[in-house]
Parts: C-alpha cells; sequence; structure tokens
C-alpha cells in the first residue's frame, strides 16, 4: 500500500493510553496505524520524540465576523487556533449582524471559504424571535447546534425567561448549549459593580448568579425531555449540583477557570474579567476536581478577544472576554507537566469529548477511517507565552509572560502540515466540520 504522508517515530496518545505507531495517510484519512515502510510515501514526517494527539476541537471560541473585525475575523482567529495547535473550532452567533438565521449561517460559511486556516461549524443563536425555525436551522450544514444566552454578556442574544428557554428546548432535538447566568440577579447586583474596581466583577457575577441560572435549566430540559451542554463552568456549587445530573446536562471548563484565580485581578486588572468570571482559589480547586472526577466532559477556550485599548478602559467600561483559542494547549499540557492531569485526560476533553458530545463526523479519534488530524507537541519543551506569539488581531494574553512546559510543534488537518515548529505552512485551509445527527442531505 502506498500512502501520501507517514508519520513516524512517534507517540500516538488517546483517552486510553499511548501506543509506538506509525500512521499511514491517504487522501486525508488515517489508513494504517502499523510499522510501515517509510519508502511507500513520499513525504515522511520524522516525530521522533513527539506525541501526537487526536486534533484538538475548541467548542467555543468568539471570532468577532461579522461586524466586529477589528477585534477578530476567521481568519486571524483560526491562523491563532492553528498556531495553538487547534484542528477545529465551534463559534460563537454573537456577532452582528446575529447567527440566527440561515441567510446569517451561509454568509459566515461563504466568509470562512478560502480564509479559515482550521476546520469549523457554527452555532445559531436561539432567539424568541426564531424559535419556530429552529428545528430547521440546527439541522443545516455546518451548524454545531444552538447558543443560547440566558445572562447578558457580549452581543444582543439574551433570552433570560424560563417560558422563551422552555420554547427553545421544546423545538430542537439536537444538544443546545447555555451561558448560564441569572439575568434578574445581574439586574438586581448591578451596585456591587465598583467603579474602577475590577476585582468588583465576580462580587457582581457572584455564585448565586451563576447556580440560580443553572438550577433554572435543568429543571427545564427535565421537564421537556432535552440534552443541554452547560458552558464555562465557575463554581464549586455549581460543579457540584451538575454531577447529580450528567443525564441531561454535559459540562464545559475553560483554561482560565483553571488556571487563573482572584489574585489574577491584581495583577492583570481588567485583562482578567470574564463572563463568567474568574474566582478564588476555591472554586478553581472545586473545578479540578470536576476534571478527575468526570464531571467536565469538554474544554473550551471562550477566546473572546477586545482590543488593549477597550480592555484597558476603567471598570465597568471595560467589557468582558479575553484571548483563549492559542493558548489552550501549551496551558493544559503545563497542568499536564504538574501533574494536575494526565495526557490521556486532556485527549478525552479536547478530542474524544467533542466527538462524543456533538457526534462530529470522522473526527476526535487516531482511528483507521477517521480524518488525519493531529495536534503534535512536545511533552519537555520549555516556552515563554508572549504577546508577540499571539496571531489574534488583538494581539494580548494574560499569559504574557508564563513559561509553560509542552509545547505545539505541529498542525494536522486532514492530513495537511498546517503548522510545523511555529511556521503557519499551509495557509486557508480549513473546511465545514460534519455531524452524524445531520448527514443526510
Amino acid at each position: 500500500m502506498t500512502f501520501d504522508t507517514i508519520l513516524t517515530g512517534g507517540t500516538v496518545v488517546s483517552q486510553h493510553g499511548r501506543i509506538q505507531t506509525d500512521i499511514g495517510i491517504l487522501n486525508g484519512r488515517i489508513v494504517s496505524l502499523e510499522k510501515l515502510d517509510l519508502s511507500s510515501a513520499p513525504d515522511v514526517v520524522d516525530c521522533k520524540g513527539l506525541h501526537i494527539l487526536p486534533g484538538v476541537i475548541d467548542t467555543q471560541v468568539h471570532f468577532r465576523e461579522p461586524g466586529l473585525e477589528h477585534k477578530e475575523d476567521l481568519e486571524s482567529g483560526s491562523r491563532a487556533a492553528v498556531m495553538g495547535g487547534v484542528t477545529g473550532v465551534f463559534e460563537m452567533p454573537n456577532t452582528n449582524p446575529l447567527t440566527i438565521s440561515e441567510s446569517a449561517l451561509k454568509a459566515k460559511l461563504k466568509a470562512a471559504e478560502g480564509r479559515m486556516h482550521c476546520d469549523h461549524a457554527f452555532y445559531i443563536g436561539g432567539t424568541r424571535d426564531n424559535v419556530d425555525q429552529l428545528a430547521r436551522l440546527e439541522r443545516l450544514p455546518g451548524c454545531c447546534g444552538i447558543k443560547v444566552f440566558m445572562g447578558s454578556s457580549t452581543g444582543n442574544l439574551l433570552v433570560d425567561d424560563d417560558e422563551s428557554v422552555r420554547a427553545i428546548l421544546s423545538a430542537i432535538s439536537r444538544r443546545a448549549a447555555f451561558h448560564s447566568e441569572d439575568e434578574p440577579r445581574l439586574i438586581d447586583r448591578n451596585s456591587c459593580q465598583v467603579a474602577g474596581d475590577p476585582a468588583s466583577h465576580p462580587v457582581w457575577r457572584d455564585v448565586e448568579v451563576a447556580l440560580k441560572c443553572t438550577k433554572r435549566l435543568i429543571k427545564i430540559a427535565r421537564e421537556v425531555g432535552a440534552r443541554i451542554h452547560v458552558l464555562h463552568i465557575s463554581t464549586g456549587e455549581e460543579m457540584k449540583f451538575l454531577a447529580a445530573h450528567k443525564d441531561v446536562a454535559t459540562v464545559e471548563a475553560t483554561p482560565h477557570h483553571l488556571t487563573l484565580a482572584q489574585d489574577a485581578y491584581a495583577r492583570l486588572g481588567t485583562l482578567v474579567q470574564m463572563n463568567p468570571p474568574v474566582r478564588n482559589s476555591e472554586h478553581r480547586a472545586a473545578i479540578w476536581a470536576g476534571i478527575e472526577n468526570g464531571v467536565v466532559d469538554v474544554l473550551g477556550s471562550d477566546h473572546a478577544p477586545h482590543t488593549l485599548d477597550e480592555k484597558q478602559k476603567p471598570y465597568p467600561e471595560s467589557p468582558s472576554g479575553m484571548t483563549g483559542v492559542q493558548t489552550l494547549v501549551p496551558i493544559m499540557l503545563d497542568h499536564v507537566s504538574k501533574g494536575n492531569l494526565t495526557l490521556e485526560r486532556m485527549v478525552d476533553l479536547t478530542s474524544s469529548g467533542p466527538n462524543r458530545l456533538f457526534q462530529i463526523a470522522n473526527k476526535g479519534r487516531i482511528a483507521v477511517g477517521y480524518d488525519a488530524d493531529f495536534t503534535i507537541v512536545d511533552l519537555e519543551r520549555q516556552e515563554t507565552i508572549t504577546n508577540d506569539w499571539i496571531a489574534s488581531k488583538s494581539r494580548w494574553t494574560p499569559y504574557d509572560g508564563v513559561t509553560v512546559q509542552g509545547w505545539p510543534v505541529g498542525t494536522f488537518i486532514r492530513g495537511m502540515k498546517v503548522m510545523w515548529n511555529g511556521n503557519l505552512v499551509k495557509a486557508s485551509s480549513g473546511k465545514p466540520m460534519r455531524f452524524l445527527e445531520t448527514l443526510a442531505g
């Protein structure tokens, strides 16, 4: 048998363990996992000393196009993704115009053609006005599902009443993703925002803001028999509550909630301002417990860039959000080096988990017949993350100056070497992802 490319000498990692094997690639797919005759391919990639992971899929990014391209666009955001070892992304609908219609989704898919460097899918926003269309919209090609904002954040997609959430969940059949913060309580606590003090952000958006909304959401999901995905869990109370409701709810954690804590406000000010907020170390420890005991299903970066000028406005005029897609892999590899999780568990959270939750066709595993998507990493390499390394238009990261152990050295997408040793070697090769629940048509 002949191949287009062979990866040789590396350690192949799955959620089950590690093996030494060559990988034969033909027409963008994995066709062999065994010791191969290296003369049977014109392109042989030496991965000696490296670990080959299934391609990392970041299931929550905001690339800001259309309407906010001064912060980010599909090209720059996806370039940041592949430079950080990410092979696929799910992009969020809070753009301008909002992604709430077939025409808006098609416009995004068209804008991605020949511009996005990684594979991709787009959420459609669930609203009161498009609820009667959601059953059709969620099945369109290139759609990864429905996203609902129950608490106000960037954009105008707020759905804050139970009746509307119930109508949305009753209308759809796929798993819906939720930003779960209680809007009435946020309004009641507006006075908790202290001018000039970003450390008051988690006081305003307190634990009860998150927990109250998540309890409402679970109750509705049970009533209508819906599958839900609760994004960016930030509290220990939610993690304990969701552990009892895994039959209806899957759970996302973020690298920033796993890495940063209350002391970051003194160091970083508004740069650490996120919705939901970074909280104290006790909540961070509880989220790590959710990683260890399996309550957390996936990691998402919640990459949500703003310009430095915007972020440096005095609180609370400053917008919430930070870059994250490019730093997801190195930050989590550093946690692996520190013993906070195993490399196999990281694979489960970043590739196997997305595959399992969203039924992505031919992705999330290193297996014969699957797309040849790989995140190739050097576990021994130490690097210092800097703003200059960030490919996002915003060109900043809260991890500027942080030294990590473990680094992405290669990004392969459908057999194509897209990034190698910090260089973009194959531009604009991204394609829409496909999903098992919507393959027909």
